[in-house]
């Protein structure tokens, strides 16, 4: 076990921003509805007693909010800032961050924007707090809402690895290497994604003796750079990685419009971030099974069952087992209250459903027992709505917990991502990671 890869803690964190959904990608194209946005949004407390944001931050077990009654924002549980595996920060600290962050002027607080010259307002509970300025005046990718997105995925993923480095104990000096697998794409007119996240967060986190880059791949990218942050570590070419990203302001108010229809606050109000450190598996800890990786095969098809067929039977037949070996499965963990009102359903559910119907199709589970397999085998969804985080990772320090004390000796994390969206490729994309003790 000694030589093997695996993962030393991980960190969650969630960022109140009311005041920034109207940039979100949605809302900043209804601007006729902006007043009624306003008016539907919550108090940092009533975010903070959201039973699934205490789930995200590691005060509450997610299994805990199937015996919550729904709707969870209408039961509100007892909301601490600080959780085991990360907290939940206030807007003008958020904002304060971001000007701590900030190396080129771009954030100016206690000032009013001169929209003439490209700058867009920050507003803190309805009234302007500063503002934030253009780079360029015609680079596109220099405008103040797009370099907003992007500080703002560096900000949640710093605030992240700072949790992460504090609470796991780490010396910053341990950390050879940072992968960023935030959705935000950071370059200029002439390579609009070229620029490393993964490095620029390890910068303002202290990681002199870090180098890094970023991984790209919708919604799945996190696992993939899990497979590759283990393998760097298993192969010897660095011995501590941290897997970092941030949160997408292009998601916040993503599906307001049924919130709205429904007389339900807007809780697509929170930035996510994450950190993960990956190196030589401890003696008596779990271990990342890079083994028995799973991977959507471009061969393969788009099809549900040929994507679970790759990223969950493939690595299972390579370790000898069923689907009900595994203990716990963690995959899309969307939160019901945000896609439900929106047409989306209950994604996690949904998934789960598949996965129990083919392994029902397998002899391996009786089709009496599929509506339970979610219940019995996965999770309740408790992630925001922020592509990338939602997918499977949230789940990573509540099983990290369970496999250190021997309460779970299995779990696998699948992802799945959506390559068609940048009009390259039909393909979906899929991967998973299973880790044991």
């Amino acid at each position: 076990m000694s030589g093997r890869a695996g993962i030393l803690g991980a960190a969650f964190v969630l960022e109140h921003v009311p005041g920034l959904v109207r940039y979100g990608s949605k809302p900043s194209r209804e601007h006729a509805r902006l007043p009624e946005v306003a008016a539907a949004l919550r108090t940092y407390e009533e975010a903070l007693a959201y039973p699934p944001h205490q789930a995200f931050i590691g005060n509450l077990p997610p299994e805990a909010l199937w015996d919550t009654p729904r709707p969870w924002w209408q039961s509100p549980t007892r909301g601490k800032r600080r959780g085991r595996f990360g907290e939940l920060m206030p807007q003008r600290e958020y904002y304060e961050l971001l000007a701590e962050l900030d190396q080129f002027d771009l954030v100016r607080l206690n000032s009013e924007p001169d929209e003439a010259a490209g700058e867009i307002p920050l507003f803190d509970d309805g009234r302007v707090v500063g503002a934030f300025a253009s780079a360029h005046e015609t680079d596109e990718s220099l405008q103040a809402h797009v370099l907003l997105e992007n500080l703002c995925c560096k900000a949640t993923g710093v605030h992240a690895l700072r949790f992460l480095l504090d609470s796991a104990g780490v010396e910053q000096d341990e950390v050879e290497y940072a992968i960023g697998c935030g959705e935000e794409a950071v370059g200029d007119r002439y390579q609009r994604g070229g620029g490393a996240l993964a490095k620029a967060i390890a910068e303002a986190c202290g990681l002199t003796q870090a180098s890094g880059s970023d991984t790209k791949a919708f919604c799945a990218a996190p696992i993939h750079a899990l497979i590759e942050a283990g393998a760097l570590v298993e192969s010897g070419a660095y011995g501590r990685v941290v897997v970092v990203a941030g949160g997408s302001l292009a998601k916040l108010g993503m599906k307001f419009q049924g919130a709205l229809e429904r007389g339900i606050p807007i809780l697509e109000d929170v930035l996510a971030g994450m950190a993960v450190l990956v190196g030589r598996a401890e003696s008596s800890g779990p271990v990342m099974r890079l083994d028995a990786i799973g991977r959507h095969r471009i061969g393969s098809g788009s099809s549900q069952q040929a994507l679970l067929t790759d990223i969950v039977l493939r690595p299972l037949e390579k370790l000898g087992r069923k689907i009900t070996d595994v203990e716990r499965y963690s995959t899309e963990l969307h939160d019901p209250e945000i896609t439900e009102p929106a047409g989306g359903g209950d994604v996690p559910d949904r998934n789960y459903r598949m996965l129990a119907a083919l392994a029902a199709m397998r002899g391996e589970l009786d089709k009496a027992a599929i509506p339970a397999f979610g219940h019995d085998y996965g999770l309740p969804g408790f992630a925001p709505t922020q592509g990338h985080i939602a997918s499977a990772v949230p789940w990573l320090p509540h099983a990290l917990a369970r496999l250190n004390t021997g309460e779970l000796r299995s779990t696998m994390l699948m992802a799945k991502g959506s390559l068609f969206l940048g009009r390259m490729t039909q393909l979906w994309d899929g991967a998973s990671i299973t880790l044991e003790v």
